[in-house]
């Protein structure tokens, strides 16, 4: 039944040599990792006018177009180093492969670590930002916004659990219907104004500037509006999830992202200028657009669907991102090994699962807010973006490839930038939450150095230097096996049976009593079995402290082992054949195996007994 119910939810299991019809083409792999940077079309500009408006009044729409400019350049410089980025390590990684390879351990792990925050505070903002469109339609909602991003990221879990296949299908046509409705309303906008001569209406607000705009000002705007730029490295990461030749597809989705971004951005700012577009309370400023363009009719609704859509599709990137990146990490040790592993589908399963439970958690922590969680957003994200083109810089300089100078000089300016900006969006937006990341990515590090510790540890520990046949024990060693009973019956019988055909030097019937004397009784049974090499042992305990008294016990037949001796612990379980009735029984052998794991030279065995 349960295997029935997941096949239904997720799908049948795939094989691995079904993989690479797993794979993704130029088509669907552009919606896929290009629909959180598509979808910042829908928040960005807000985000600069929000920084601008109080400050310079309705003149604020103006000086967005030259803002946007500044986004839509850096985009480009961006845009080119990365795919010199997919040229150099076509297996993918981005800047954590590149940190690593180039500028050492700690800092590819800052790289990861701000990916990684930056990858869920994508599916907390997209998911939130979606919210906030549908409460923008239907103010009603406005108290639900929470548990509306929460059912987005719910959906957005499913569809992710499902394969690469048919989730790339599943959320690649609603992010084109997000860029044709776009271009519907750009066309419509631009038509109206200049081949129809309509003049938007001029809102009522304080129409007198309020003051210039200061070289100040203008980076703070800018550096709210790139926000807008978190998803650029998702492409170089993803690169092994392309078809082949996988380099050179992925390189084509960056560069048609960049044109459906840039192209967008700058006519949706010209278009806000236009129509004279404000922030407002309660109403996204792409809202309040496409209702001065559409007015209140079918295609607003039509256009305020799309943008739900793709404000929810955007968490995708992070979905098809981070599980790979989460991979990379753990088959490096950085990581827990299970995030290495590929689920039913062919995905990594655990990466999609974490991402689930952490962005679910910062939804409800910052209550659905979008404008508290993005100044989170975009820090990390460039720590990332210095890290990766300071890593290219130094590749270049130590490999000198063909044209190493002039990749070096672009890479270089890139990484001046892009530290620029991080320090720009740190310091205007430290105060506003950007401190937690700073705070957050050290500690990550931190994390996944003692992960990689643990693992070396381990692995030096069962490391055999020599031939293993020199520490093998192939003569016969003293054996003896501790029995603990409670009563005579077909589990303890079985368990019995079981330990018999070990044939052990010597059986120990262990009992704890809470002083009701039935241990006379028990010892009699046991005598009447007539087993040989056994005998009876029982402590009295009236603390009800069962499994204290017998690692305790435990500990003393340790003591006492000669040198090569064995201590087995044999544990009879009873097992109930539905599973749910397992929690109506005493689970007390649970607490005792994770006790005896942490105890040298002892080994135990659980007997199941199904009922």
């Amino acid at each position: 039944m349960r295997k029935r119910i997941k096949d239904f939810l997720i799908g049948p299991a795939l094989e691995n040599s079904q993989l690479e019809g797993e794979k993704l083409k130029i088509v669907w792999g552009l919606p896929i990792y290009s629909s959180d940077t598509i979808s910042s079309v829908a928040y960005a500009g807000e985000e600069v006018l929000m920084v601008l408006f109080p400050i310079m009044g309705l003149l604020a729409t103006r000086s967005l177009i030259y803002v946007m400019c500044s986004i839509i350049g850096l985009l480009a410089i961006l845009v080119f180093c990365y795919c010199q980025t997919i040229d150099a390590y076509p297996q993918g990684g981005g800047a954590y492969i590149v940190g690593a390879d180039n500028l050492g351990e700690v800092p590819g792990l800052v790289a990861a670590s701000a990916l990684l925050v930056g990858y869920i505070l994508t599916v907390a903002v997209s998911s939130c930002s979606g919210a906030a469109a549908i409460t923008s339609a239907f103010p009603a909602a406005e108290p639900y916004k929470a548990w509306i991003a929460f059912a987005i990221v719910c959906f957005l879990t499913w569809g992710n659990l499902r394969g690469v296949r048919e989730s790339s299908v599943l959320f690649g046509v609603p992010t084109y219907f997000f860029i044709l409705s776009l271009l519907v309303m750009i066309v419509t906008g631009f038509v109206k104004v200049f081949l129809l001569g309509y003049e938007p209406p001029t809102p009522q607000v304080q129409m007198q500037t309020m003051g210039d705009i200061s070289l100040f000002l203008f980076l703070r705007a800018f550096a709210s509006g790139c926000t807008a730029l978190t998803g650029v490295e998702a492409v170089s990461n993803g690169v092994p999830s392309f078809k082949e030749p996988s380099a050179r597809n992925a390189k084509i989705v960056l560069i048609l992202m960049a044109l459906v971004v840039g192209s967008t951005f700058i006519s949706v700012a010209v278009l806000t200028n236009l129509y004279h577009i404000v922030p407002q309370e309660g109403v996204t400023a792409i809202a309040s657009l496409a209702s001065a363009i559409f007015g209140n009719g079918v295609l607003f609704y039509v256009f305020q669907i799309a943008t739900v859509i793709i404000l929810s599709l955007a968490t995708n990137t992070a979905f098809a991102g981070m599980p790979l990146l989460l991979a990379m990490i753990a088959r490096d040790g950085y990581m827990p090994r299970q995030f290495a592993q590929r689920g039913t589908r062919l995905n990594f399963s655990n990466g999609v699962l974490l991402i689930f439970f952490t962005s679910s958690l910062l939804i409800f922590l910052f209550k659905a807010d979008t404008h508290s969680l993005l100044p989170l957003y975009a820090t990390g994200v460039f720590v990332s973006f210095t890290i990766s083109q300071a890593g290219m810089y130094r590749h270049w300089l130590k490999n000198k490839a063909a044209g190493w100078r002039h990749k070096a000089v672009i890479n270089g300016i890139g990484t001046l930038i892009c530290l620029a900006v991080c320090l720009l969006i740190a310091g205007t937006r430290f105060l506003s939450g950007a401190w937690l990341v700073v705070v957050v990515i050290p500690l990550l590090v931190a994390l996944m150095k003692k992960i990689k510790k643990h693992y070396d540890k381990v692995a030096a520990e069962l490391h055999i230097d020599g031939d293993p046949a020199e520490i093998l024990r192939l003569d016969k060693r003293p054996s003896r096996v501790l029995m603990p009973v409670q009563s005579i019956n077909r589990s303890f019988v079985k368990s019995l049976n079981y330990v018999l055909s070990l044939d052990p030097d010597e059986i120990e019937f262990y009992y704890v009593s809470s002083g009701d004397g039935r241990e006379e009784k028990l010892k009699q049974q046991l005598k009447a079995l007539q087993i040989p090499k056994s005998h009876f042992a029982c402590d009295v305990t009236l603390l009800r402290n069962t499994n204290e008294v017998l690692l305790r016990h435990v500990d003393t037949l340790q003591s006492e082992m000669a040198p090569g001796e064995t201590l087995t612990v044999v544990l009879s379980q009873f097992v109930c054949a539905e599973p749910w009735a397992n929690t109506l029984h005493n689970q007390t052998s649970v607490q005792l195996k994770l006790a005896l794991n942490r105890r040298r030279n002892v080994a135990y065995i659980s007997v199941p007994y199904i009922s």
